[in-house]
């Protein structure tokens, strides 16, 4: 038999020796650049900007920082106990549970200028030091105590006492907490606090009753506020980008159209594109100087307006932007729908009007639903394409930017705005939920379904292929035009072909030292590239674990951690970067003006993705496949690597994908998060674009529109496609 302190071995030491590496060797506090090791010959260790947390204490600073020591030493002792023993789980949970706790206090406690509250002041007397951030120590040690805490967790029996399972849900609820309820939380708490830093309901209540964020004025002819036109645009979104993703989905799953793939392609387009793109082609066609405006003009001898600027402006756009999200929901959904139902349906006469109206309808409510949610958050948190087209058409998104980054830089006003556009998304969150209610939509079984779709009836059918045929044709124009408006020399001035634009962004050099990427847009299309590879596989991974957790195992509070999890999917982009600068500006956490807050962003902004992806897939695996597993003596962690992720290939590879394109083109919260050291390529381009550069913005748009094109065929060419049915298409008559 084993020892007790063999079994314990292979999980529990090696957090210890995580919890004392960062405590004994790495840097307590964060360093300027977190992806150098400058420090390593920069006056390390007794540097205080670079010592260790045991460097610190025995040179008398951040004494604070002692108590660290007892839990670390105290899981040696849990250690040598023994798993067997009652003392081991105490112990454990003890020394995780303290040390958390204590990493907490002090982070908080103590800030840039000492104490963070007058009242530890009042207690304790003025503190004559200070800290930073947390940094590569301080970061592995607070692991090394969450997971200390999560093993005696499961030595206490949770969960079957399976120590991954355990340790998976710590894992998730920590980080949750701390990149998504922690700067919801701050954000809330920033509405309340004065100029003076104390804290006012009346501050609240004066900005959130403003005349500029609830005005009527547009029904007798003046402005309304942002927040009814936020409201009403995003309503018109949702449901019409929801009545033309299914009008798509219809033709493509419905009908004997024969150029499926090339619709297809046609509608996934505008993902791959930043949405503020398709605002500055919509201004070559429709603006002042725009060709459709220029024709009509001199057709008709009529004077030329600026209506593009505005709310049809800004809705044409999102339309062309977020149509294709909601056809990608549609088409699984009406996909899904099982053809044994609405082949027996036509079995008992029924015509197929009525097949579709009765049977095929009501089953794609639930895609019908997560359509317009996702058109009406998509349109909410949007921020280029009112930028662009807005006019004196102000929205929520915008008015939060301007609040922030403007002359008035008022934090407390974009934490009001940002409130209020959180309450909008998370009221359709909640209006979708009950819509749908606790029926059933499950039409497939685990059964073989041999059945075939009918095709739409005739009366639906004409309405369906118009409108698909129109609005195509649209889109091929504004991609015509955003092509064709990177070669011009000036829109409207001078429509001289040219190179020059792809010139300035993207020219290459041979010098004596080599290769160098003299363009000017490099910079921020390398950083851009690299942010988005390192966040794509962990978004994935922690969608995956999430997933498995959600679909494989069960435990006390498990709605409310899928809620947690899926609280980012209704937080708009805009919110969350108002809420991470409020958050990680200050210790004990500060990541503003890294590359590393671009990443959580994306991370957690994306999770929900990765998270539906997998629960989608695993819930076609039998969960005897995991219970042959463990028989066989694998524990939790072995069948999650060996069994169940080689049969998530199309999930992890979606949630890849996926992650990857909503990094290389997201505007809403990154454009509060990049900085002179990591600007990303969209933040680049809206600064093009507000310098009148138009030509600039549409080539290096039009790059990415290209290098997106070979991640989505990368995507195709991997998953494949999945039929239900076993026959390929309806017999002839």
């Amino acid at each position: 038999m084993q020892s007790p302190t063999k079994k314990t071995f292979p999980v529990l030491i090696f957090w210890i020796i995580v919890g004392w590496v960062g405590f004994l060797i790495l840097p307590w506090y964060g360093i300027e650049d977190f992806w150098t090791f400058e420090w390593l010959v920069d006056g390390y260790p007794f540097d205080s900007d670079y010592a260790p947390g045991i460097f610190l204490i025995t040179q008398g600073e951040k004494l604070w920082l002692a108590p660290l020591l007892l839990p670390l030493i105290g899981a040696l002792f849990a250690y040598r106990i023994g798993k067997e023993d009652a003392r081991y789980a105490n112990t454990l949970i003890l020394a995780g549970a303290f040390g958390f706790a204590w990493l907490i206090a002090q982070g908080f406690g103590i800030g840039l200028r000492g104490w963070s509250y007058g009242w530890l002041e009042a207690i304790f007397g003025t503190l004559d030091d200070r800290q930073f951030g947390m940094g590569y120590g301080a970061m592995l040690v607070s692991a090394c105590f969450l997971f200390l805490l999560t093993q005696g967790i499961a030595a206490r029996g949770a969960v079957n006492g399976d120590v991954f399972v355990v340790s998976s849900i710590g894992f998730v609820v920590a980080v949750v907490g701390v990149f998504v309820f922690f700067p919801i939380a701050r954000m809330l708490i920033a509405a309340f606090i004065t100029e003076e830093g104390s804290y006012s309901v009346s501050v609240f209540f004066s900005k959130f009753l403003s005349p500029r964020l609830w005005g009527l004025g547009c029904l007798s002819g003046g402005k309304c506020g942002a927040a009814w036109n936020s409201l009403v645009l995003a309503v018109l979104v949702g449901f019409l980008t929801t009545v033309l993703g299914l009008v798509f989905a219809l033709v493509v799953t419905r009908s004997g159209f024969r150029h499926k793939k090339l619709l297809r392609a046609l509608t996934v387009l505008p993902i791959i594109t930043p949405p503020f793109v398709i605002g500055l082609a919509l201004i070559l066609l429709f603006g002042l100087s725009g060709s459709v405006t220029v024709f009509v003009s001199d057709l008709f001898g009529v004077q030329p307006t600026r209506w593009v600027y505005g709310m049809p402006g800004v809705l044409i756009a999102q339309l062309l932007a977020f149509t294709p999200i909601a056809f990608l929901v549609l088409i699984g959904v009406v996909e899904g729908v099982s053809p044994s139902m609405e082949e027996a349906a036509q079995t008992l006469r029924a015509s197929k009007w009525q097949v579709f109206k009765t049977v095929s309808l009501p089953l794609m409510r639930p895609g019908l639903a997560n359509a317009f949610l996702l058109g009406f958050i998509e349109s909410m948190a949007d921020f280029g394409n009112p930028l662009v087209l807005g006019g004196n058409f102000d929205v929520l998104s915008t008015e939060i930017f301007f609040a922030i980054v403007g002359a008035q830089y008022d934090q407390g006003r974009a934490a009001v705005l940002a409130i209020v556009l959180l309450t909008f998304t998370l009221s359709a969150f909640y209006a979708q939920r009950f819509w749908l209610g606790k029926k059933s939509y499950t039409t497939v079984s685990g059964k073989g379904d041999s059945g075939i779709h009918p095709h739409m009836p005739n009366g639906l059918a004409i309405p369906v292929f118009v409108s698909a045929g129109v609005w195509a044709l649209f889109t091929i124009v504004v991609y015509v035009m955003i092509v064709y408006g990177s070669f011009v020399e000036l829109w409207g001035v001078n429509n001289t072909l040219t190179f020059k634009h792809y010139v300035t962004a993207f020219s290459v050099r041979m010098g004596e030292e080599g290769l160098r990427w003299t363009g000017s847009a490099w910079n921020s299309f390398w950083t851009t590239v690299q942010i988005a590879a390192i966040a794509a596989p962990l978004t994935a991974g922690v969608g995956l674990i999430t997933a498995y957790l959600l679909t494989r195992q069960t435990f006390i509070g498990k709605n409310a951690f899928e809620f947690g999890t899926m609280l980012s999917f209704a937080i708009p982009g805009t919110v969350i970067g108002v809420s991470y600068i409020l958050a990680f500006n200050v210790p004990p956490i500060e990541l503003t003006g890294t590359g590393v807050i671009l990443i959580v962003s994306f991370i957690f902004r994306n999770m929900p993705v990765g998270v539906r992806a997998g629960i989608a897939s695993m819930s076609q695996l039998d969960k005897s496949l995991d219970e042959s597993s463990l028989t066989l003596g694998a524990n939790s962690a072995q069948t999650f690597r060996n069994v169940i992720l080689p049969l998530l290939r199309p999930a992890i590879l979606a949630a890849l994908v996926y992650s990857f394109v909503r990094a290389m083109t997201a505007i809403s919260a990154v454009i509060f998060l990049v900085s002179a050291e990591y600007d990303m390529a969209t933040s680049y381009i809206i600064g093009r674009v507000e310098n009148n550069d138009y030509g600039l913005a549409i080539a290096y748009s039009t790059a990415l529109i290209f290098v997106m094109l070979l991640a989505i065929a990368i995507l195709q060419l991997a998953v494949g496609k999945t039929n239900i049915g076993r026959r390929m298409s309806p017999p002839k008559q």
